[in-house]
């Protein structure tokens, strides 16, 4: 399937993400809800959207490493190679907050922060318009199968979205696995 999204639809989605929107866009196995992880308001209407608890936390997508330098920086060589040898692509990362650069609101009751450099042609171009990560987490309301089309991000949430992006997903099978840097343990196969 073609990830290309024409730049158009990138504008208008870094557009809503800079009024504090809400988008809807295609990742690597399924849609996603995303919006400026920097706005607390828009981070709490994602998470009303979604019925999920603010303390679960939520995953920042990118298109590139060096988006994340700002939190990478504290890390050992050895971690940063890690992360290196793993993106881009569906891994995300439980990296350690070390100084506190990350809202609250992003972290949920966590110390870490959930983070993926996606291979997704949207969300690189996405992410490098806006300058900075933007939220990841998948589009359903809690306890719904994640959508798979456009057509679901319409059944699941009608007008209540302020974007949402032409595109199609790339062909995972499933969502990014979830790992903590800390211990290697995979939290999420």
């Amino acid at each position: 399937m073609s990830t290309f999204t024409h730049p158009w639809h990138i504008k208008r989605a870094v557009e809503a993400l800079k009024a504090g929107g809400i988008i809807a866009y295609p990742t690597e196995a399924v849609w996603g809800l995303g919006c400026d992880p920097w706005n607390r308001t828009a981070v709490q209407r994602l998470l009303e959207l979604k019925s999920r608890a603010m303390s679960k936390g939520l995953i920042l997508a990118c298109g590139q490493m060096s988006q994340l330098d700002f939190l990478l920086s504290p890390l050992s060589n050895t971690e940063r190679q890690t992360l290196s040898e793993s993106w881009p692509g569906p891994n995300t990362w439980l990296v350690p907050d070390t100084h506190h650069t990350i809202p609250q609101w992003i972290k949920g009751e966590h110390d870490t922060v959930a983070v993926r450099v996606s291979k997704h042609l949207l969300i690189k171009n996405v992410t490098a318009l806006f300058g900075r990560p933007i939220v990841s987490t998948s589009a359903n309301p809690a306890g719904s199968e994640p959508a798979m089309n456009s057509l679901r991000i319409h059944q699941y949430f009608g007008r209540q979205l302020d974007y949402i992006v032409p595109g199609s997903t790339g062909g995972e099978q499933q969502p990014s696995r979830i790992r903590s840097l800390n211990t290697g343990q995979v939290i999420r196969p």
